[in-house]
């Protein structure tokens, strides 16, 4: 490394570099240190962490970094999982002793649908965020999707997981209707204040799910799961910008052409607007 300080200059050449280190107070780690990149490998984990969790969602860090170490041949510990699995907005759908405080300024409200029966479009909607790996970098997708019709109603993509993509697919959306019930998780995205203002504004019933229960959004869930295994690992996306035109088309393709059995073999657009 260049900043060794002139460590070996011609003046020097004669000090054992112990000395050396010693006179200019620097550490001889720092020294023999030599600078190296891991964005590569962590780029190659998250994609593993991604397609155990759409597997398994309800794997936390031990159960996936279990895995890594003994299904996939991959040491990693369980504080590198943790941190990747962080980054990526995600956790396990199990409950457990580590559950993540609530920002103190964001409400959380009941969950409304217990023994709801939902059975026409605009009943209830919902949304949900999901990391989606990219060649070289990754992104997270939000989607907006009407709960009786499966239909998603409005999608947005974003390199970060701050708010303003989440409004984004929220105004697109209430631009094509509006339910009677809104569910989401409790991701500060969707206990925001920016958030909740546009849905009481709207005079929506506002329903959060509760922690640790995987089947409280489950349609949202089966959507995840299909878009990945129908779109996402199909491809490598080279950016953002080839993501979003070939997720576009994909959700096009899923919403038009693609029939449910739940549905009676229609598409998901036939029963919204049926």
């Amino acid at each position: 490394m260049i900043e060794t300080y002139q460590i070996q200059n011609s003046s020097h050449k004669n000090l054992p570099i112990y000395r050396q280190c010693d006179l200019l107070s620097l550490p001889r780690s720092t020294f023999y240190y030599q600078s190296h990149s891991d964005d590569t490998y962590n780029q190659h984990i998250m994609r593993l962490i991604d397609e155990e969790y759409t597997r398994h969602p309800f794997r936390g860090v031990p159960g996936i970094t279990w895995w890594l170490n003994n299904n996939m041949n991959e040491p990693v510990n369980h504080k590198r999982v943790e941190r990747l699995m962080r980054l990526m907005g995600i956790a396990s759908v199990a409950p457990g002793p580590h559950t993540s405080k609530p920002h103190p300024e964001h409400r959380k409200y009941p969950y409304l649908l217990r023994n709801l029966e939902i059975s026409k479009p605009n009943q209830v909607w919902t949304a949900d965020i999901t990391y989606i790996r990219l060649n070289s970098c990754f992104m997270f997708l939000v989607c907006v999707m009407d709960w009786a019709s499966r239909y998603v109603l409005s999608w947005e993509l974003s390199n970060s997981m701050d708010t303003s993509f989440c409004m984004t697919a929220l105004f697109r959306a209430l631009e094509i209707g509006q339910p009677l019930v809104f569910n989401t998780d409790q991701g500060s995205q969707f206990t925001s204040l920016d958030w909740t203002d546009v849905l009481q504004q709207n005079r929506i019933l506002i329903s959060m799910d509760g922690r640790g229960r995987a089947f409280d959004n489950i349609f949202i869930e089966r959507l995840w799961r299909t878009v990945k295994y129908e779109e996402v690992y199909l491809h490598d996306y080279p950016d953002g910008r080839v993501a979003r035109i070939s997720l576009g088309n994909y959700l096009d393709f899923y919403n038009t052409e693609r029939p449910h059995s739940s549905l009676e073999m229609r598409t998901p657009k036939e029963t919204y607007f049926a």
